[in-house]
């Protein structure tokens, strides 16, 4: 048998034979494999450069151009990053340069160059708003249905195509459905009930009935064959104080994540106000509440696993329901973390932004919000009133990675205003 000879490195108490050492001179694998590593890093550091493709653009259009194009990954060059965050340039572009992304989007798809055009597309429907229906036909054409929010302002005529389209597009039928849900308007509407009514025979390979595409694009079809709206298209970014300013909530009393008085009867810690907004602000206003502020209040840990109702009394005050159901699993409560002794200061915008926003989890906007459309990282989960037994209204979501670099999840909040009942709800990836 072959004598073992020790690792030569300093506290390294591996053994390796000879012909392993000949190959490492006298160190073991793993810490011949770190000192290479040591060396790669240090030619790296030594010889890396630094790119700046930003420099001398001053044009909103030529800096989005350049944000969105591939790069290949290079060890040896370091890229700067434009001071502003992608969607803040959509933003701040006017509307003949958004025209001009719109047509570049355009120049792309000519080419075949699906990806990148496809996310300026989607970067000018979510942060802008704007009408891209110039575009749908190419993206018929290249069977582009993946992201169906592309399609919310489709012609009669294309919708008519798609609606034609679904019923023989086995391929691509649910992706079909998903983008009539988002059109969303008087003929789809009715299609929906026709399909609810004599369901047809595709409706085998679905996992849902084909109304239930509608949640996608924020709205239900009632039971007498309606379309009831279940999100506030007017919505306000919530953002860290210093993001916004100190006095961005003068005119109206909000507060977000505070702790709250009562505790959880499941894991008794201190239940969390995820909200606490005035029902005076313009994104509140239209549910005609008789209270002053509108809490939501839930169990940021039990939250996770289960839906979470509270019953609002007279003056607005939550309370744990009767309704809500302990899940089968929680968490060992012995194990949990603390609560936090700080929390971000976190204030609404001035001015309302898109309503289509944050509809699109992968990108890489900042999510939470009151009113818009919901980030669903799943399926849409809109809780049902367990007192009318209606879908409830979507009123806001916190997205936890907005202010803190290593957490993750979104609550998502919910109010019934006739049984002045809230929910929440909590996905992550």
């Amino acid at each position: 048998m072959t004598e073992r000879i020790p690792c030569k490195t300093e506290g390294c108490n591996a053994t390796i034979l000879p012909s392993t050492a000949a190959k490492t001179g006298g160190i073991c694998m793993p810490c011949y494999q770190e000192q290479e590593r040591k060396k790669q890093q240090a030619y790296i550091e030594q010889h890396r450069k630094t790119v700046n493709l930003y420099e001398g653009l001053t044009d909103y259009v030529d800096i989005l151009k350049v944000m969105h194009a591939p790069r290949k990954y290079d060890p040896l060059v370091q890229y700067v990053s434009f001071p502003l965050r992608m969607e803040q340039v959509y933003i701040s572009l006017s509307d003949q340069e958004a025209d001009s992304m719109l047509k570049y989007a355009l120049e792309l798809l000519a080419v075949n160059n699906k990806s990148e055009a496809q996310d300026i597309l989607l970067s000018l429907v979510c942060y802008r708003d704007v009408n891209i229906s110039v575009a749908l036909p190419a993206l018929i054409e290249r069977g582009m249905f993946n992201n169906p929010i592309l399609f919310k302002d489709a012609s009669q005529n294309i919708r008519n195509q798609l609606l034609g389209q679904v019923k023989w597009d086995e391929d691509n039928r649910n992706f079909l459905l998903l983008v009539l849900g988002w059109i969303g308007d008087t003929a789809v509407t009715e299609q929906f009930r026709e399909w609810q009514m004599q369901p047809p025979t595709w409706v085998e390979q679905l996992f849902v009935t084909p109304e239930t595409y509608a949640l996608d694009g924020g709205w239900e079809l009632t039971p007498d064959g309606k379309k009831r709206n279940l999100i506030n298209p007017l919505c306000y970014a919530i953002r860290q104080v210093d993001q916004q300013g100190e006095d961005a909530n003068e005119k109206h009393h909000a507060h977000f994540l505070e702790s709250s008085h009562s505790t959880c009867p499941w894991c008794n810690r201190k239940l969390m106000k995820l909200m606490d907004v005035a029902t005076s602000h313009p994104a509140l206003r239209y549910l005609n509440l008789q209270i002053e502020n509108l809490q939501v209040i839930t169990c940021d840990v039990c939250g996770g696993f289960s839906t979470i109702y509270m019953e609002l009394d007279n003056h607005g005050v939550p309370v744990w329901s009767r309704h809500n159901q302990e899940p089968d699993y929680l968490p060992d409560i012995d194990n949990l973390i603390s609560e936090a002794e700080t929390t971000p200061s976190l204030v609404l915008s001035y001015e309302p932004q898109s309503p289509y926003y944050a509809a699109v989890w992968t990108m890489s906007q900042l999510d939470s919000q009151i009113g818009g459309h919901p980030t669903w990282v799943q399926e849409p989960e809109y809780p049902v009133c367990p007192c009318c037994e209606r879908r409830m209204q979507y009123i806001g979501q916190i997205d936890y990675a907005d202010f803190d670099q290593y957490a993750e999840g979104i609550f998502y909040m919910f109010l019934c205003p006739t049984d002045k009942m809230t929910a929440t709800a909590y996905q992550q990836s």
